[in-house]
């Protein structure tokens, strides 16, 4: 396990990274310095050889993330350090966004403004039973500002993210299911074996196959031409056929079908 101020990081099963925003007395809101330390949890935690996936949650059950932190971001008064804070926090959310292995947001609890960025920057979302999800930064005067209304146009369409960031509206767990906002609902009283039931495939998964699923994802995600998720999707096919997990598997099938 590795444990930073804000940021708590451990390996739960093989593989399995969970990083966890460690902040209940301020909501876990997201603070500049918090951002940083996340980036740098998840490029760690990716990097290790065997790593399949990583889940991202808040501390407490209360929230995920409610957002950016108003008082660290109060000092941000013209328009250079605007776009100073846009950027470092956007290029925070990318180590997510662009991550090499899956990154699952498990809402605990309400992700909210910024947190809830943060929740659309993951590639799935798994939101617990009395947990919400809410663009509300109008409420504040302000539009998204870490790139997740582009996120979520993407996701539920336009139509929907115009509705959810003009009224601030806060979506609960069987709307996000509707729209698909979310992936899956953890029940409150089952978080654990929900969350493990969910978790149990990707478990299994081949580390390799993974990354391969993702840089697919990620390519599709960033928009790149047709022709080059099709030489992506076949360089990935190069890399797990030819391992020796796919043969393994393979002679282990047709075994079976012998006499």
């Amino acid at each position: 396990m590795q444990t930073g101020k804000d940021i708590r990081v451990e390996e739960r099963a093989p593989g399995a990274w969970w990083v966890t925003i460690d902040r209940v007395h301020k909501h876990n809101a997201l603070a500049r310095s918090v951002l940083q330390e996340l980036r740098e949890a998840v490029s760690s935690a990716a990097a290790a050889p065997d790593a399949r996936f990583i889940v991202l949650s808040g501390a407490g059950d209360r929230y995920f993330a409610a957002g950016g932190d108003l008082v660290d971001l109060a000092s941000v008064r013209d328009e250079q350090a605007t776009l100073d804070m846009s950027n470092e926090a956007r290029a925070a959310l990318d180590a997510v966004r662009h991550c090499p292995v899956p990154v699952l947001a498990y809402l605990n609890g309400d992700a909210i403004g910024g947190g809830a960025e943060l929740a659309l920057a993951c590639d799935m979302r798994l939101q617990g039973a009395k947990a919400r999800i809410g663009f509300v930064q109008a409420k504040l005067a302000i539009t998204s500002a870490w790139g997740g209304g582009p996120d979520l146009c993407q996701l539920v369409g336009a139509a929907r993210a115009m509705r959810m960031m003009s009224r601030g509206e806060l979506v609960d767990a069987p709307q996000a299911m509707a729209w698909g906002l979310a992936d899956a609902v953890i029940g409150e009283n089952s978080a654990s074996a929900d969350l493990q039931a969910f978790l149990a495939p990707l478990l299994a998964c081949p580390p390799q196959v993974l990354r391969g699923i993702k840089a697919q994802t990620r390519a599709w995600r960033q928009n790149l031409p047709y022709a080059e998720r099709r030489s992506i999707e076949q360089q990935q096919l190069l890399k797990t056929w030819l391992h020796e997990d796919h043969w393994r598997l393979s002679e282990k099938l047709l075994s079976k079908g012998k006499p």
